[in-house]
């Protein structure tokens, strides 16, 4: 069923249909995303991913159907590490929350194009050259390890070639025009900060991909249910932003846990072709009991050191009555001011 072009066709029309109601519907208007609409969404992406998991289930067999919940929970768990890093970006750039949906919702478009390309290319490479499921192993296990116990990062947004690169070829304003990404000034049509900040999260995307694709080759082979997986992980990685970024400081066991995740994914790769082959099915139980217990251990931690002031639950970027509107970092944005 898998490799029927009209099941590849019917799927693209779903996730369209579904983006153009999400966006032309449901978030016609620029708002701030409160915590419960967030996690209302969050759920219905869930429902969605779990109803075709059951078709493919049905329609494809058992095994191709465990396949995919497999991918699906390595893909959608491995996402949540984007949030942080989204969060950073949104809070250097000081995007007010109300227009960070929308540079989500584009920035989802771009990810499903580019995820796109490397599936075929990775698929393309593993059936010609099989020995790269060694090296893609061996990766995932280095990354899982550095996860684990690397020290913490600083993330700085300014010094990406990429986007020092488009500031210095496009020619952008130096403060926000409401949700637009292009305005015209004087004449000129210039790009607005949103496009430096949509051209970060469009690059982190690109190199988180570079660590979860390879971990989904694990799993299987089938470029249909590598992509699907993959689509439904970023489908649902906005709204899961919106939930996670209020509780960010509160996860801090959870990237340990991916790097279990994805060191456990690369081993499994390793043994692939050994008598030690690891089952999907413990596969499936190991990735998530590793995500249960990472996330309840950061809750316990969090809850025994939480003061008496609950943190606030106002997304990333959401002005305060008594101050003024939030503008970009100076620095971040050149070109004339409009």
């Amino acid at each position: 069923m898998t490799d029927e072009p009209l099941v590849w066709v019917g799927f693209s029309l779903l996730v369209l249909a579904v983006l153009a109601l999400d966006l032309g519907v449901f978030h016609r208007r620029a708002h701030v995303v409160s915590f419960r609409e967030a996690l209302g969404w969050t759920g219905v992406w869930v429902t969605l991913a779990l109803v075709f998991g059951a078709g493919v289930w049905r329609w494809a067999g058992p095994d191709k159907g465990l396949e995919f919940f497999t991918g699906y929970l390595i893909e959608y768990s491995l996402s949540a590490d984007n949030v942080f890093v989204f969060v950073l970006i949104f809070s250097y750039f000081a995007v007010p929350a109300q227009w960070q949906h929308k540079v989500l919702f584009w920035g989802v478009l771009g990810a499903l194009v580019m995820r796109l390309i490397m599936i075929a290319v990775g698929v393309a490479l593993i059936s010609r050259f099989a020995w790269i499921l060694y090296l893609f192993g061996a990766f995932l296990i280095a990354t899982g390890l550095k996860m684990v116990f690397g020290k913490h990062e600083a993330i700085h947004p300014e010094r990406n070639p990429v986007v020092r690169w488009f500031k210095e070829m496009v020619p952008t304003t130096s403060d926000y025009h409401g949700d637009r990404f292009v305005v015209r000034v004087d004449g000129r049509r210039m790009a607005t900060p949103l496009v430096v900040v949509l051209v970060c999260v469009e690059v982190s995307d690109l190199v988180f991909a570079v660590d979860s694709i390879p971990a989904i080759f694990a799993v299987t082979l089938d470029p249909f249910i590598v992509y699907t997986s993959n689509v439904f992980a970023i489908l649902g990685l906005r709204s899961l932003y919106f939930v996670l970024a209020r509780l960010v400081d509160k996860f801090r066991y959870l990237k340990p846990g991916l790097g279990i995740v994805l060191t456990f994914v690369g081993v499994k790769m390793l043994l692939a072709h050994t008598p030690y082959k690891i089952d999907t099915r413990w596969a499936l139980g190991v990735v998530a009991a590793v995500l249960v217990v990472s996330v309840a251990v950061s809750l316990l931690s969090s809850s025994s050191k939480s003061g008496p002031h609950p943190p606030s639950l106002d997304p990333p970027g959401t002005p305060r009555p008594e101050s003024p509107p939030p503008q970009p970092r100076s620095g971040t944005a050149t070109g004339p001011t409009a």
